[in-house]
């Protein structure tokens, strides 16, 4: 079921309410698309973060029932990528009305770079939002690209990053 703007904000507001301190999260994929207006909706909840800040998140959200899907990973991990250590001062501050959790949004080059790992056709469409919102240039995303450590077959990371390079510059 999709989950649009505000369907996120009620389940981080129902996780404000319950946390003990303030944490830091950071949108990514298609919630991070979400939340600066890429797109409508999204079909599942991805965060990353500090991994105290992630730990306490699942603490809560997992005591909620919501019925969403949420994948979260820690320190500027994404998916099956590494993101370099600036992802955090990188990030877009959303607002919001939360007291408690300070929310973040990937860099859109940094939406675009966790996306080439598996690059799939609804990923494509995503990374073309973002180059067309945003304005991101060839030379933006390779740069960023080597710098982002891949979990897997590098040379399969290398070749979806070259085929994204042609397709759309």
């Amino acid at each position: 079921m999709p989950l649009d703007r505000s369907g996120l904000m009620g389940l981080l507001a129902a996780v404000d309410k319950e946390l003990e301190r303030k944490i830091v999260l950071v949108a990514a994929g298609g919630t991070a698309m979400t939340l600066l207006d890429i797109k409508p909706s999204t079909i599942d909840i991805d965060f990353t973060g500090p991994s105290d800040d992630i730990k306490e998140f699942n603490k809560i959200q997992k005591s909620i029932p919501h019925g969403f899907k949420v994948d979260t990973w820690t320190d500027g991990a994404v998916f099956s990528q590494m993101l370099p250590d600036d992802y955090l001062e990188k990030s877009i501050p959303v607002k919001t009305k939360l007291k408690k959790v300070q929310l973040r949004a990937l860099h859109p080059v940094d939406i675009v770079v966790t996306k080439i790992g598996r690059l799939n056709e609804r990923d494509l469409q995503d990374i073309e939002a973002c180059i067309k919102k945003f304005g991101l240039q060839k030379g933006q995303i390779e740069r960023r690209a080597r710098k982002v450590q891949y979990v897997g077959n590098e040379r399969v990371y290398e070749l979806n990053l070259q085929h994204l390079l042609k397709h759309f510059f």
